[in-house]
C-alpha cells in the first residue's frame, strides 16, 4: 500500500509552500500532489512553479501530479486547465468533468479526483472509458459502498486496471460555491476580497449557537467541521484501497504520515478524540468518532 500527499488545500505564503515540499521529498511519501484547486485567485504560486516543484520532486523518487480546479468560473479558468493538461510531462488529477473532457480529448490518462462525485459503478465504468487509471473515492462513502462498487459485475472484470486511492486524513471537502465564505465572515464582497483566506491557513471554523464545531470555511470550499482521521482504520484494505492520501495541514503532516505508515507494520488502536472523526467510514454521521479496534469496522 503506498501513501500519497493530496493538494495543499489552504492559502499558504510561498515561502511556507516551499518549505513544505523541501520537507516531503526528504519524506517516505510515495506520490504527491501539486496545485491550486480551490480558488484561482489563490496565485503566489503558478503553473511554472509547480513545474519546477514537481521536477525536485521527483528527482528525489516521488511520483508526481498536477491536481486541476475544482471549480471552474471563467474562460480565465478554463485557460488554465489547458495549459495544466498541455504540462507533457506529469499525470493530472481532475476534480472537474470538464477536465476529464479535455484530457480524453488529448487520449491522455488521468486521476479521477474525489469531487468527481462518482458513486456507482456505471459512473466508474464511464471514467474508466474515458482514460481514468486512478479513483480517489468520494470523501463520504463507507467501505461498505466502496466494496459494493468494486465487487459489481460491471467492474469486476477492469479491476486490475485501475487503482484506488481513500482519503484518510485532513478536514474532508465538501461543497464549492460562487460565492466566498471567507471575504463575507469578514464583510468583503468576492471580487475585493484582500485574499483574507490567507489569514486562515488552516481555515476558519464555524460554530453552532450550542458552541459545537459544524463546518471549516476555507474560501470557497466549505470543509468539515472535524478531521477525518482513518488510522485506526487501515487493516484489511489491501484488498481494496492501494493508495493513502493524507491531506497537508498546517503542522505535524509528516508525524501522522509516520504513523500511518506504522499502523501498517505493527497495528495499535490508536487514541482518537475530537476533533477527529470518522464517521462516514462507518455509515455513521461524518462528525461522528466511533473507537473500534485496529481492524474493525
Amino acid at each position: 500500500m503506498k501513501f500519497s500527499l493530496g493538494p495543499i488545500l489552504y492559502f499558504w505564503d510561498k515561502n511556507s509552500v516551499m518549505d513544505f515540499y523541501r520537507t516531503a521529498a526528504e519524506s517516505s511519501v510515495d506520490i504527491i500532489y501539486l496545485g491550486e484547486t480551490v480558488c484561482p485567485k489563490r496565485r503566489e504560486l503558478r503553473l511554472e512553479d509547480y513545474i519546477a516543484i514537481a521536477h525536485q520532486l521527483r528527482e528525489a523518487g516521488k511520483e508526481v501530479v498536477l491536481s486541476s480546479m475544482t471549480l471552474l468560473e471563467s474562460p480565465a479558468d478554463l485557460r488554465e486547465l489547458n495549459r495544466y493538461c498541455d504540462n507533457g510531462e506529469f499525470l493530472i488529477e481532475a476534480n472537474d468533468i470538464g477536465a476529464v473532457g479535455l484530457l480524453n480529448e488529448r487520449g491522455l490518462p488521468f486521476v479521477a479526483g474525489n469531487t468527481l462525485n462518482c458513486y456507482n459503478q456505471h459512473s466508474l465504468r464511464y471514467l474508466m472509458k474515458m482514460g481514468m487509471q486512478r479513483w480517489v473515492v468520494p470523501v463520504e462513502l463507507p467501505l461498505r459502498w466502496i466494496n459494493s462498487i468494486l465487487e459489481s459485475s460491471e467492474i469486476n472484470d477492469v479491476r486490475e486496471c485501475f487503482t484506488t486511492e481513500l482519503f484518510a486524513f485532513g478536514y474532508l471537502p465538501l461543497a464549492w460555491s460562487a460565492r466566498c465564505f471567507s471575504a463575507r465572515a469578514e464583510g468583503k464582497s468576492k471580487d475585493q476580497c484582500d485574499l483574507c483566506c490567507k489569514k486562515y491557513p488552516t481555515g476558519r471554523a464555524v460554530t453552532s449557537q450550542e458552541g459545537e464545531t459544524l463546518f471549516t470555511l476555507n474560501g470557497i470550499q466549505t470543509q468539515s467541521g472535524y478531521r477525518h482521521n482513518l488510522i485506526n482504520d487501515l487493516q484489511g484494505l489491501q484488498n481494496t484501497i492501494d493508495i493513502i492520501r493524507l491531506s497537508p495541514q498546517e503542522n505535524d503532516t509528516f508525524l501522522w504520515l509516520e504513523r500511518f505508515q506504522q499502523q501498517l507494520h505493527n497495528p495499535t488502536t490508536f487514541p482518537l478524540q475530537k476533533p477527529d472523526c470518522n464517521g462516514f467510514w462507518h455509515d455513521q454521521a461524518g462528525k461522528e468518532l466511533i473507537i473500534a479496534s485496529s481492524g474493525s469496522h
